[in-house]
């Protein structure tokens, strides 16, 4: 949940101040003077996201404060609150670091959206900063957005193998940022700004396996009509993150394990071994342990490779780092896609954290994507991530269903009745005669009612029940008297 810091001397004011922000959906900390906030911002400032500041205070003022976040690089969004609303005041506080500022008394619509801007500002230039550190080889580990004591281990470990050229193991499941976390170690040692070079292994063709990793001569094989230097010649001097590694085939982990242990090449067709210097960082999502006793993946590689492994937890694990992802997406996205989207309501992230994320951080981004691009409002609501509310217990939300396309008229049959399909209007009507003109069962039409109603409310068949005006169980038994499996109609609901 996102964290405000409240600090201001006025106890009547706080009070005020953090009823409001708690109604708007945040979580508040609070201190009394500017020496209390740089101290919680010292201590646990990676659990602050925003900071209230009254400019007028004792000991230390919010100017004071400013200046002192500043010097000791501190980087919060700001809001301060002043009674005295003279342009230099505003001026002077917006020089010193200052986001936006309000007056007191300030009303909620104000500092709601003063709040929301200025978290949604903070976003964009992060992800400003990050892209552009990414394209330089000095992404950090301060760029891995996260605040889950889950990962603070492992970036502590990440840390001390980025001092080091020792061969790293990434671990974990699909998606769940593996590449960031080998960009940071690379950004964070001797070689950072030189290249860093990522190779998918499980996504190579098999028979360009060795040409796409070692390179290949101009006329090695049919096709090979130009030289090419290969993706260990490309890293030469920095970086190569093999990912999905356990995806390579037997005879090629022959010539890697070479590859590592004599520090040269053998390009596809060439005549001479190329020598390369890099470091190399490995990930996989398989269990390699297993993958060595049944035979797939050679042992004396698995030994080379992971010398200091590590293990990324799911993004089920780290639920407190959804909300700082969800913005830091929402920022880089809704950008992208030229969509003036402010925010997000609060009510979101406790959908998002109840939800078990099988694609892990990479199915959240899309999740987002998807979301910036429903939306109409300017900021993103439960109603923009109908498929999560439709996997998690006490959210009912429904996707809008495609207009229903206008009904084909048949040839007229022998009998002289024209032929209707059951279906007159598709997913959105029951037709009442069958293909001969007749009036088709009440059975068949009692059947399609439910499988519509089904799929209509995304197999939730407590709503099923409660729009059909019947209770639950007789809901089911009619299923189960229809013939309709159980399992089957809620499949075709999801």
């Amino acid at each position: 949940m996102t964290t405000i810091l409240i600090c201001d001397d006025d106890p009547v004011q706080r009070r005020l101040v953090e009823a409001m922000v708690r109604k708007f959906g945040y979580d508040v900390r609070i201190t009394e003077n500017g020496e209390q906030a740089m101290r919680l911002l010292a201590e646990d400032g990676d659990a602050i996201d925003l900071l209230l500041l009254d400019l007028v205070m004792p000991e230390r003022d919010g100017m004071g404060v400013l200046a002192a976040m500043r010097e000791e690089g501190i980087a919060k969004p700001v809001i301060v609150q002043t009674s005295q609303g003279g342009i230099d005041t505003v001026v002077n506080a917006m020089r010193a670091g200052a986001t936006d500022f309000v007056v007191k008394p300030v009303g909620a619509e104000r500092l709601s959206v003063s709040i929301k801007n200025a978290l949604k500002t903070e976003a964009l230039v992060a992800e400003v900063q990050r892209l552009k550190r990414k394209t330089e080889g000095t992404l950090g580990f301060k760029d891995i957005v996260t605040r889950s004591a889950r990962m603070g281990p492992v970036l502590r470990m990440a840390e001390k193998a980025a001092g080091s050229m020792i061969p790293v193991m990434i671990e974990g499941e699909s998606g769940v940022g593996k590449e960031l976390l080998a960009r940071a170690i690379a950004g964070s040692g001797e070689r950072r700004a030189k290249p860093f070079v990522a190779v998918n292994c499980g996504a190579i063709p098999q028979n360009l396996v060795e040409s796409i990793l070692f390179g290949h001569e101009k006329g090695a094989f049919t096709g090979a009509t130009d030289k090419h230097t290969g993706k260990f010649v490309e890293a030469h001097g920095g970086t190569l993150f093999l990912d999905e590694v356990g995806e390579l085939p037997l005879e090629t982990q022959v010539k890697l394990l070479r590859a590592i242990q004599e520090g040269e090449v053998d390009p596809v067709g060439a005549k001479r071994s190329v020598k390369v210097d890099i470091r190399i960082i490995s990930a996989t999502n398989r269990d390699l342990i297993k993958a060595v006793k049944d035979g797939r993946f050679r042992e004396d590689l698995y030994y080379r490779l992971c010398v200091f492994p590590m293990t990324l937890p799911p993004l089920r694990e780290r639920a407190d780092d959804i909300p700082d992802l969800v913005r830091h997406f929402l920022a880089r996205i809704a950008a992208e896609e030229g969509k003036r989207i402010r925010g997000i309501q609060p009510a979101v992230f406790g959908l998002l954290q109840a939800y078990s994320w099988p694609g892990n951080v990479r199915q959240l981004e899309n999740t987002v994507f998807r979301a910036v691009v429903l939306c109409d409002n300017d900021e993103l609501s439960i109603a923009d991530f109908p498929q999560i509310a439709a996997h998690v217990e006490g959210y009912e939300v429904l996707v809008p269903l495609a207009p229903p396309a206008p009904p084909v008229p048949e040839p007229a049959t022998q009998q002289g009745h024209v032929a209707t399909a059951a279906m007159i209007v598709p997913g959105a009507s029951i037709g009442l005669l069958d293909e001969a003109g007749h009036v088709r069962s009440m059975e068949t039409l009692e059947t399609e009612a439910l499988k519509f109603a089904i799929e209509h409310y995304r197999g939730q068949m407590s709503q099923v029940a409660r729009r059909l005006g019947i209770g639950r169980s007789t809901l089911y038994r009619k299923l189960k008297d229809l013939g309709i499996e159980q399992g089957e109609a809620e499949a075709e609901g999801v």
